[in-house]
């Protein structure tokens, strides 16, 4: 298939998906024999859904345009490592994911990251008490401080783990998405979350200024 068949091509039928894959392969053919075009017809074909999923992780426009940039500069570095063993957008997605991640745990360090109540709030959400975004200087306070026991908190889980939550709880993506990205089962990702949750909890509740803010 050409590259010029694929940049107008509009498809409609149920094998749709399977289409994308074949012009997929074929754009990622072109592009490692060092056709620009091609590369720029996958960031057209992909960056909506990245920019998307981006925001969904960081929250912030911003951050979310550093990761899809950060991740097509990634995708066309390491282009010929990719052997085609599953889709492209889902390796591409799996780089986006990585470089959304580190961008939190960058900002998790500096105490820059903010855990909004409104993502802990969902049945399937981290049962977790934060505050309310009270504006006085004492709530404030211990706003940063629970962040920063929830970050320490998710650094003592072990590695897979602490993925499954973020990507799960903090990404928001769903137990399918999460399942696709770490390249596990739907239930391997369900038995990860549960362990993640528990021992967060418990973490949680052996915090000294969680239990004494409970008790107010």
């Amino acid at each position: 298939m050409s590259i010029e068949a694929i940049s107008g091509a509009k498809t409609t039928s149920s094998s749709a998906n399977r289409l994308v894959a074949e012009e997929d392969a074929s754009l990622v053919a072109a592009a490692k024999a060092r056709d620009t075009r091609a590369f720029e017809l996958l960031v057209e074909r992909n960056e909506r859904k990245i920019f998307s999923m981006a925001q969904r992780i960081t929250r912030n426009r911003e951050d979310a345009e550093d990761v899809v940039q950060q991740s097509f500069q990634k995708a066309f570095i390491h282009l010929k490592k990719f052997q085609g063993e599953s889709l492209f957008c889902t390796w591409l997605t799996r780089i986006a994911i990585n470089e959304a991640l580190m961008l939190l745990r960058r900002k998790r360090g500096s105490h820059e990251v903010p855990i909004e109540e409104s993502s802990m709030r969902t049945e399937s959400a981290l049962p977790l008490d934060f505050l309310d975004s009270a504006p006085n200087p004492e709530d404030s306070c211990l706003g940063r401080e629970q962040e920063q026991i929830l970050s320490a908190a998710l650094n003592k889980l072990s590695p897979g783990i602490r993925k499954a939550i973020e990507l799960r709880d903090l990404g928001e993506l769903s137990t399918g998405e999460t399942a696709l990205v770490m390249g596990l089962s739907v239930a391997a990702v369900k038995g990860r979350v549960f362990q993640g949750r528990r021992k967060l909890r418990e973490t949680l509740r052996q915090s000294p200024k969680v239990v004494s803010r409970d008790n107010k």
